[in-house]
């Protein structure tokens, strides 16, 4: 197996395509912050400090992976600044690693769980039906019977983009009218998916949050409605989120992960941006899984995450 397991070559210049910007930018910030320094000092971690918090980390996961680098210069008596780019790549993949993200094998399913269930909630504009879009073509290329839930009634372009999606691909949709109850299009779904002996269901749901409580209440009636056709649904409740917007990206997840029990996240639109370190400062502060990355606009462009790719490619591979 390769270095990257699954991942294949053109899967690698993707991911390395997609995070350059974050890369160039830490690093060309790093070089600057070690240039001339023969050693890890105070200066240096300083310097360390507001490259990762202003890559998007976030404040309290960079004072963590500050700490840790601070203990490892104090045991082993002298670190080089050569070596400060080996160790912040460690410190990395042992926080995602503590955030239980899985390196997964592509876009495979519980085989105990038919159908798998997925939920999909965040806000508008963030790329949540692009991504069911995508997430829907990966598992029908491997071979799933897939079936979609337009169950954001609220907005005729979120049923009306589903639908493209779902003829583009060549996957069931289940629909009702605009302003339908969206726990109505959720049970449909998964009742026809079921008697359709269907391998994955995926829901989007509206992506309001001007109201919590609301939110909170349609999302809750949503998942118990689900449960009376499969008593364990949904499985998954995954969380997409616009990586370009930052810090936004975090208030998000805090509004939704107050609201319903997100267990899975998704980060898009990293080609875009230098706030690649989104990823590691929501991961770590949520205590959530990474489970894909939105790094194009094409089919292919959405991968499943896998952290020792993901820090390899943000540090190189040596």
């Amino acid at each position: 197996m390769s270095l990257f397991g699954f991942f294949n070559k053109e899967k690698k210049e993707t991911l390395d395509k997609g995070l350059s910007k974050t890369k160039e930018s830490v690093f060309s910030k790093l070089t600057r912050a070690i240039i001339g320094k023969s050693k890890v000092d105070d200066t240096v971690l300083d310097e360390l400090e507001e490259i990762l918090i202003t890559s998007d980390v976030g404040v309290e996961t960079t004072l963590k992976i500050i700490s840790r680098i601070e203990k490892r210069a104090s045991s082993e008596k002298y670190v080089s600044t050569g070596e400060l780019t080996a160790i912040l790549r460690e410190e990395i993949a042992a926080l995602l690693t503590e955030n239980k993200t899985e390196d997964l094998d592509d876009f495979t399913l519980p085989a105990d769980k038919k159908p798998y269930v997925i939920m999909v909630v965040g806000v508008n504009g963030v790329g949540k039906t692009t991504t069911i879009g995508k997430l829907a073509y990966q598992f029908k290329k491997n071979g799933l019977k897939v079936f979609l839930g337009a169950a954001d009634t609220f907005r005729a372009a979120a049923v009306e983009q589903l639908v493209i999606w779902s003829e583009r691909i060549g996957v069931t949709i289940v629909k009702q009218n605009m302003g339908s109850d969206p726990a109505s299009v959720a049970y449909d779904t998964l009742q026809s998916a079921k008697a359709n002996n269907a391998d994955v269901v995926i829901i989007d749901t509206a992506g309001r949050l001007h109201n919590k409580v609301n939110l909170m209440n349609e999302l809750t009636k949503i998942k118990n409605v689900m449960k009376k056709i499969i008593p364990d649904a949904p499985h998954e409740i995954l969380l997409v989120l616009d990586g370009s917007t930052g810090q936004n990206a975090f208030e998000q997840a805090k509004q939704f992960t107050a609201a319903t029990e997100v267990n899975a996240l998704a980060v898009t639109k990293l080609d875009g941006t230098a706030k690649g370190g989104v990823v590691i400062g929501i991961s770590d502060h949520f205590h959530i899984p990474v489970k894909y990355i939105g790094l194009g606009e094409g089919m292919e462009d959405l991968q499943v995450f896998n952290k020792k790719a993901f820090v390899d490619s943000l540090f190189g591979d040596n």
